[in-house]
């Protein structure tokens, strides 16, 4: 099994999406004892924002595409191979200001290319990264799953629409929840490790 991580806290060891994920893929190791990780941070190594030059690159035939627009597109292309090469992805979620953090937000741009991350038909876009399984790790402040603020919950809604939209439809989301709330915070995590139990 290939994994791949992706990071998008800076918190590092204090991370609370990094833990969860880690334990998301302990949990997998355990039942394939022949797993690789590849560990895609994305605060350690942001990635640039989505320019026009970037748009013209992608939307320039590829067997037309100058060496500047080739040098361009590099990490984008880079990016997709990771993708592509995992068998599942585990992706650490942090809700910031009721989204997802900007540096992962840039790391779903750089993979949203048409014919190369999914194309159009007649019946409508399709997805062409398939046959592959996706973790969610998400982490807030409060409760969003469920309750009063589950209508402003726009980190998995958004997450499960894009990673859709590439073929990525085979998605499972665990939370750790409430880590701000006094009543919750001492146990959120025990919260959210116990219902990683559906792994064993």
């Amino acid at each position: 099994m290939k994994i791949l991580q992706i990071i998008s806290s800076p918190r590092g060891e204090a991370s609370q999406t990094i833990q969860l994920s880690e334990a998301i893929i302990q949990k997998l190791k355990a039942k394939n004892s022949n797993t690789s990780v590849t560990v895609r941070n994305l605060t350690v190594n942001p990635l640039p924002y989505i320019a026009s030059n970037h748009i013209q690159s992608f939307n320039t035939p590829a067997d037309i595409r100058s060496e500047e627009q080739l040098e361009t597109i590099k990490l984008s292309d880079e990016l997709l191979a990771e993708i592509k090469d995992a068998d599942t992805i585990v992706i650490g979620a942090p809700m910031y200001n009721f989204g997802i953090p900007a540096v992962l937000k840039s790391w779903i741009d750089h993979l949203a290319r048409a014919g190369v991350a999914f194309t159009y038909t007649a019946d409508g876009p399709v997805g062409l990264i398939k046959g592959k399984k996706v973790y969610l790790a998400i982490g807030s402040g409060s409760v969003y799953s469920e309750g009063d603020y589950k209508a402003i919950d726009f980190i998995e809604p958004y997450l499960r629409t894009s990673l859709g939209f590439f073929g990525l439809t085979d998605v499972t989301a665990f939370r750790i929840e409430g880590v701000s709330v006094s009543a919750l915070k001492d146990q959120a995590m025990q919260v959210a490790l116990d219902k990683l139990s559906i792994l064993n």
